[in-house]
């Protein structure tokens, strides 16, 4: 009997590739990786099954217009904002996510406060000087001693908050729920947003993406920060107003800003953020660490292999609806 098809999409550092669970998948469907962009969306008409990586391939109408053979997607991470799920269901393709990947709410935070060092030490500056050929030191700060200021008190914010209290900074907290709970174990406070962006030297946004948090750090809450802030977002572009920010920054109403995500990406070639001395970037790659690209794969062997003997728990998909569309299936709902 011919296995199914499964296409692993966007696999660019061939690092999907690698993953030891690879193996597993290859003993489940009949596997090929692209480690490049789909060109040709006639390809997908073949594959029972996609392993789509994070948000690189958008998975829109016409996406799932192209896949008439296709019955399961394995979602990589937690989050679907690029994924018509509407779409999805209609065609009664179900989409599983991989809410169980457990790294990127350590590897996050790390390049959180690998800005924060960077902005604050004037690393960037000091490694083109040295490029330049040039030896001169600038006046840098200290994180110790300063608040920090954290958006989203959650599975990102609570780890930055205990890498920071090792660099001796006092954190503050504001989550969308509003409350102001006692100070918890380590002493973290909850303010009310203005009161914390007021206060905070540095400000770092760990908030999903949602209609209340779209557009949240928009010209009137930047306006709030302190003098000589700086603002640090590592979980999604669209939480910020760029062109109040890059208003901001010109305007120097805040001392610098360090970026992993942009409300487009990849970040326009003209916009201005590129080319300001005092904006760290990265593209997007908080979560790209060897760890994490290896444990996708694991989670999505195991779903395709729970899909495969009916036994997919609902909980693991984003659209469960679409399993009533009557349609030839390999596997299926758990009981």
């Amino acid at each position: 009997m011919n296995k199914p098809k499964l296409l692993v999409m966007d696999d660019y550092e061939e690092e999907l590739a690698q993953s030891p669970a690879m193996e597993h998948l290859r003993q489940l469907a009949d596997v090929t990786i692209l480690n490049h962009p789909i060109d040709n969306y006639n390809i997908l008409k073949d594959f029972q099954f996609v392993l789509a990586l994070r948000e690189r391939t958008k998975l829109d109408v016409r996406f799932f217009e192209s896949c008439s053979s296709l019955e399961l997607v394995l979602q990589t991470g937690g989050h679907a904002y690029h994924v018509d799920q509407a779409a999805a269901t209609q065609k009664g393709i179900i989409v599983a996510l991989g809410r169980r990947v457990s790294k990127p709410a350590v590897v996050v935070p790390e390049l959180a406060l690998g800005f924060m060092l960077g902005l604050v030490r004037q690393i960037y500056p000091h490694t083109t000087a040295m490029s330049n050929g040039e030896w001169r030191g600038m006046i840098g700060g200290s994180l110790a001693g300063r608040m920090l200021g954290i958006l989203g008190y959650g599975r990102h914010g609570r780890p930055v908050a205990r890498l920071a209290e090792a660099f001796g900074m006092k954190v503050v907290a504001w989550d969308r729920t509003g409350s102001h709970p006692a100070p918890d174990e380590f002493g973290v406070r909850r303010l009310p947003l203005d009161d914390l962006l007021a206060e905070s030297d540095v400000v770092s946004i760990h908030l999903r993406l949602s209609d209340e948090s779209r557009g949240l750090m928009g010209r009137e809450k930047l306006w709030r920060m302190k003098p000589g802030a700086i603002l640090v977002n590592t979980s999604r572009g669209a939480i910020i107003d760029e062109s109040a920010l890059i208003d901001a920054l010109r305007e120097k109403r805040i001392a610098g800003a360090g970026l992993d995500v942009f409300a487009v990406e990849p970040l326009p070639e003209s916009s201005p953020l590129r080319r300001m001395p005092n904006v760290l970037l990265t593209p997007h790659v908080g979560w790209q660490v060897r760890d994490v690209f290896h444990e996708f794969v694991e989670i999505a062997a195991d779903q395709l292999d729970a899909w495969l003997k009916n036994e997919l728990p609902k909980s693991d998909m984003l659209n469960p609806d679409a399993m009533k569309v009557n349609r030839p299936r390999s596997g299926g709902l758990g009981q």
